[in-house]
């Protein structure tokens, strides 16, 4: 019986962005592949250390649990390794109770060329270079940053926060804000309030990720006591007049945001350290090491902050 991958929500995950891999890197980069497999083969039977990326997976997976048999999220391993040196991921994917079936092991590649053939709308991983390829191909990827955050297992609920240029919109209007002085991008904003961005690289994840949201606002009115466990932020340097057009896009989109931060320069690390995402994305490096320390974050190589040393 063939499975309709088309009909799910499909994230493509790295074991680099699942799993702390970091001890077996470095036997990788200082010893070579073959001392690589004996340690991946010597250890298969250890547990794995959960990466940047777990607690979102987890509480995506989680999901399924609610739903009346349909299952909408799916979750597929993407690994340069090949199935005998990724045996020690898959043991640990069933050790710790993650529904995960289905995976692409490619032996050295870069496993991003599958994205459209599993119909996944991002690809997280752990390598920078990976993520950078998959984004110059047009696919949607961001690379984990390291965390000290402490996933709380009792709490049930599921934070994302998103930037918003060059992430769920494309990075035209920074592009404005780059070629001159913030006044004048307030201006262009303001004039153009109405008129929704077109989509950037996270647009189909961040649309798939509202779908959740409303099956589970959807669920709560059906069942009053019923808590909704999806929350979804927007954290953006832009600030009045230009949140208007946020807004604007976000109607299109036909998806509500719970809480927005628009911060006009303010540290995002001040108001996302309250809000406790799961998982943060930003196409700018310089945003996100001022919040991954505090909380699971993903850069996406995006547009021109990405082409050029400038940063806003």
């Amino acid at each position: 019986m063939s499975y309709d991958i088309e009909e799910k929500f499909v994230i493509a995950v790295a074991s680099s962005a699942l799993f702390d891999l970091s001890e077996s890197d470095r036997i990788f980069r200082e010893k070579g592949e073959e001392e690589y497999r004996r340690y991946q083969r010597e250890h298969e039977n250890e547990k794995l250390h959960t990466g940047v990326a777990f607690p979102l997976i987890k509480r995506l997976l989680s999901l399924n649990e609610e739903s009346a048999g349909d299952r909408p999220v799916e979750v597929v391993l993407l690994s340069r390794n090949d199935p005998d040196t990724g045996l020690r991921v898959f043991k640990s994917i069933e050790t710790y109770g993650l529904p995960i079936t289905r995976a692409v092991f490619v032996a050295g590649k870069n496993p991003f060329e599958y994205m459209g053939a599993l119909n996944a709308s991002l690809f997280l991983s752990g390598n920078p270079t990976d993520v950078q390829e998959a984004m110059e191909h047009g696919f949607p990827a961001g690379c984990v940053f390291p965390t000290d955050f402490v996933d709380d297992e009792s709490d049930e609920e599921l934070r994302l926060a998103f930037d918003f240029d060059g992430i769920i919109a494309d990075d035209s209007a920074e592009q404005v804000f780059q070629r001159g002085a913030l006044d004048l991008f307030h201006r262009h904003e303001r004039g153009k309030a109405g008129e929704p961005l077109p989509a950037g690289p996270l647009l189909k994840f961040f649309v798939e990720i509202g779908k959740l949201q409303k099956r589970e606002i959807d669920k709560a009115k059906t069942d009053p006591g019923y808590k909704p466990k999806v929350r979804i932020a927007i954290a953006t340097a832009r600030n009045a007049p230009a949140h208007e057009r946020v807004i604007s896009t976000l109607r299109q989109l036909d998806i509500r945001v719970d809480e927005a931060f628009f911060l006009g320069g303010i540290a995002k690390s001040r108001v996302l350290q309250i809000f406790k995402p799961h998982i943060f994305f930003d196409d700018q490096a310089g945003h996100i090491q001022g919040v991954a320390r505090i909380a699971p974050s993903v850069h996406v190589p995006f547009g021109v902050m990405n082409r050029t040393s400038l940063r806003r």
